[in-house]
Order: structure tokens, then C-alpha cells, then sequence
């Protein structure tokens, strides 16, 4: 089990200021059921599909959040905006011209994190971000994204590799936060406010580091059933 209102405590920070995704990604309803009625409000799925039913089975319970963290296929980009409430997962600007285009048929602004591959794995998704050097290469894009009024950039999100020690991971959460320093000075009107890194084996480090939010599964969830 896990606690990050310790964490928070621990690190010297209020614990309002992070906040926990509950990554259902291969639970059953029933399972994700008993984690909203334990509390959990924000929910995160990586696939539509599989998304799809489970936000339906839940429609009308007060307060809960679906939070998209997977990689977002461009044809899947209008049920993205269909189905959820944030994006953590934006990663170019040609899904953000389609988000931003079906928000605003809907009428709707979407809360989104810029995906940031800060480990340099190519098993990563995310804007090329491994190399502080080559940072201001970014800034064009960026610029265009912050553009567009119907997608409304809240921060940065990342993956750190996966690694037997939590430690290991701390110089990937401290890349992303230097990075969201670079882009306060960079677009200081714009909200870098959140960052969303740390998840079962290392969210007390990303927590250490700044994370707003951290996503977590197993650690709460248990094991992904076994697909039969």
C-alpha cells in the first residue's frame, strides 16, 4: 500500500499539493469500483478501447477524473476528447492540432501535460528532451502548441526507465523539473504548474523531486489480472 500524503510530509511539502492518478489499466470495472468507493477520483487508462467501457460504467459518480496517460494514435485523438478529462501524453504538434480541433467542435477546453522523453529510451514516447543542451530546439514547437485555444498546457509529464532502485530514477525527475524552469522563463505567461512523474516503484522520489502528480497501479490495485 501506499501513502503520498507521507511522502509529501516527508519531503517537506503540503500533501495538497500532489495528487494521486489511480492507473486502472487492465482491472476490471469491479476491481476500479472498490478504489472509487475507497476514495480514488482520478483515474488513469493507456487505450481507448479498453477506457471506453469502463468510463461508461462509471458516468455519474461525483468527482471522478479520467486522465489519459497512454500514447494517443492520431485517429484515436477525437475519442480522447470524447472520453476523458485530462491528457498527460501530448507528444507532438500534430496531435495537438487534433485535439484542438475536436475540443473545440465539442465546446470544450482540455487540461493537458506535455509528454517529455527525458531518459533518451526509444521505448519512450515523448518530445526529445534527454539533453538540456538541445532544450531551445524545442521552443518552436512549443510556442505553436501553447497556441492553440481549445488545449490548455497545465505542465510536463514523463516515464523514468525502469530500474531496481527507486534512486536511479531521481536524475530523470530532476531533468524534468530543470525543464519546467526552462519553459517558465522561456513562455512565463503561460501554466507550468504540474508535473507528472513517479509511479509504484518510485513515486516517493518523484514526489521528493516536485511531482504534482504521481500515477500509480499496482502498488494500490495489485497485479494486472492475467489475460485467459
Amino acid at each position: 500500500m501506499i501513502n503520498v500524503d507521507i511522502a509529501a510530509i516527508r519531503s517537506g511539502r503540503d500533501p495538497a499539493g500532489v495528487r494521486l492518478v489511480v492507473v486502472t489499466k487492465g482491472h476490471p470495472v469491479q476491481i476500479i469500483r472498490q478504489a472509487v468507493e475507497a476514495g480514488a477520483r482520478y483515474l488513469g487508462e493507456n487505450y481507448v478501447e479498453e477506457a471506453a467501457p469502463k468510463i461508461a460504467d462509471l458516468v455519474g459518480v461525483a468527482g471522478v477524473q479520467w486522465h489519459m496517460i497512454g500514447h494517443i494514435q492520431s485517429r484515436k485523438a477525437r475519442a480522447v476528447c470524447e472520453l476523458f478529462d485530462w491528457v498527460h501524453s501530448l507528444d507532438s504538434l500534430k496531435l495537438a492540432a487534433r485535439l484542438d480541433r475536436f475540443t473545440g467542435e465539442m465546446g470544450r477546453k482540455l487540461p493537458v501535460l506535455l509528454e517529455m522523453n527525458v531518459s533518451g529510451e526509444e521505448s519512450k514516447s515523448g518530445f526529445p528532451a534527454w539533453q538540456a543542451d538541445r532544450w531551445a530546439d524545442l521552443l518552436p514547437e512549443i510556442s505553436q502548441i501553447l497556441g492553440c485555444k481549445n488545449i490548455d498546457v497545465r505542465g510536463l509529464m514523463t516515464m523514468a526507465p525502469f530500474l531496481p532502485d527507486p534512486e536511479g530514477a531521481r536524475p530523470y525527475f530532476q531533468r524534468l523539473r530543470g525543464l519546467q524552469s526552462f519553459f517558465i522563463k522561456k513562455f512565463p505567461a503561460s501554466d507550468w504548474s504540474e508535473l507528472s512523474m513517479g509511479m509504484s516503484a518510485d513515486y516517493e522520489v518523484a514526489v521528493q523531486e516536485g511531482a504534482t502528480i504521481v500515477r500509480v497501479g499496482t502498488a494500490i490495485l495489485g497485479p494486472r489480472p492475467s489475460i485467459q
